[in-house]
């Protein structure tokens, strides 16, 4: 017997691979998975790797509706020829052009996880726009995923949708936590040494993380001031940027990028593959993102064992708990940065009792098969409620 299609439609590849990593495979062996998405090539080595099905579609980030449109009526086509029993979205601009598409389509499951809300630090037309997005796919939508509980009440608190239309899957997260790859036992106190070395980190600094796309609403600004204020007194510390800089979406002040250049201890990777050993070879995270849906940056972190410095906001509150394993600090305050980072440099013990609990937490609420089960059971109570 043949299996019915699930499509799974996102922006851009990479998020496929890193914010939904391993699940589209895991599905492919109840259903005949398509991955939809952006940039042709990428797309279709991710169908290679995950051994699933592909179909590329011109999809942006940004406000473009004349491009989008036609990506519509190309799904819209796509849909009807493949007949597909559920399609899945993911991302804001995948969620509107995806569910229109399959709302056309009359596909009779029609999913959309929401895992952030760039809208929340919009304002005036642009606002108004986005909030009309988010009404209009979620209407199209015969099922909407918050993937927190932040989330969950943001989108009754804005009148987005209906209570009855919600609901978070497991304790949260779209994908949980792969918890034998993230495992700091994997990594040698060798694999440490090799790594600062490589970046020129001092082994005896204490090195704060941050791993993320490098734009103003993650933080970053507030971030290389309170370090640059940590550096004038504490001079064994270090800074690790790990990720991509957006200056064309999102940029950073001129004066903080600026500072990352010159500091002479604010270390910058790029986009890793594999942030494990950046991770392992760092002392605690710091995430003072001004908005998140659950962000797997601190999960990945705490599975590693670390401690995390997170803004007190949807998402991060529901991972890190004060004092447990990780401290919460207010959005957009570059003191409240600085004071936490010196009190874990101040507290050693504090630092090893948070680092006790990292992992435990983490591993506890948030693996990723159960994760994926969880889906998996809910995708088959749609099916037997058609």
């Amino acid at each position: 017997m043949s299996k019915q299609k699930l499509i799974r439609i996102t922006t851009v590849p990479l998020s496929l691979e890193k914010l939904l990593e391993g699940q589209l495979a895991f599905m492919n062996d109840y259903y005949e998975v398509i991955a939809v998405s952006s940039d042709k090539v990428h797309l279709e080595n991710y169908g290679k790797n995950e051994g699933v099905g592909t179909f590329h579609v011109s999809l942006t980030r940004k406000i473009t509706p004349f491009r989008d449109l036609v990506s519509v009526f190309k799904l819209v086509k796509f849909f009807k020829k493949e007949k597909p029993l559920i399609v899945h979205t993911h991302t804001p601009k995948a969620g509107i052009v995806g569910m229109l598409a399959a709302y056309l389509a009359k596909v009779p499951i029609r999913l959309h996880t929401v895992a952030g809300l760039p809208l929340m630090e919009a304002s005036g037309l642009k606002r108004k726009i986005l909030n009309t997005v988010e009404i209009l796919t979620y209407r199209f939508a015969t099922g909407v995923y918050p993937n927190s509980k932040g989330l969950y009440d943001f989108i009754l608190e804005n009148g987005f949708t209906k209570a009855h239309k919600l609901k978070i899957i497991g304790n949260g997260s779209s994908n949980g936590i792969d918890a034998t790859y993230f495992d700091p036992k994997e990594f040698s106190e060798k694999t440490i040494q090799t790594t600062r070395n490589e970046l020129g980190i001092p082994l005896e600094d204490f090195v704060f993380i941050f791993v993320g796309r490098i734009v103003a609403d993650k933080g970053i600004n507030e971030l290389i001031a309170a370090f640059s204020k940590l550096f004038k007194t504490e001079k064994s510390v270090s800074l690790l940027l790990v990720g991509p800089l957006e200056a064309d979406l999102d940029p950073l002040l001129p004066e903080t990028s600026e500072l990352i250049t010159a500091h002479p201890k604010i270390f910058t990777v790029g986009y890793k593959e594999d942030v494990r050993p950046y991770f392992v070879s760092s002392n605690a995270l710091v995430f003072p993102s001004y908005r998140e849906g659950f962000p797997n940056v601190v999960l990945q972190a705490g599975a590693m064992g670390l401690p995390g410095i997170v803004t007190n906001i949807n998402g991060c509150n529901e991972i890190i708990s004060e004092g447990i394993n990780g401290m919460l600090i207010p959005v957009k305050h570059s003191d409240a940065i600085y004071n936490a980072m010196k009190k874990l440099i101040a507290d050693k013990n504090l630092v090893v009792n948070l680092s006790k609990n990292a992992r435990k937490e983490i591993i506890s609420k948030y693996k990723r098969e159960e994760i994926c089960r969880a889906l998996l059971t809910e995708y088959r109570d749609r099916e037997a409620m058609l």
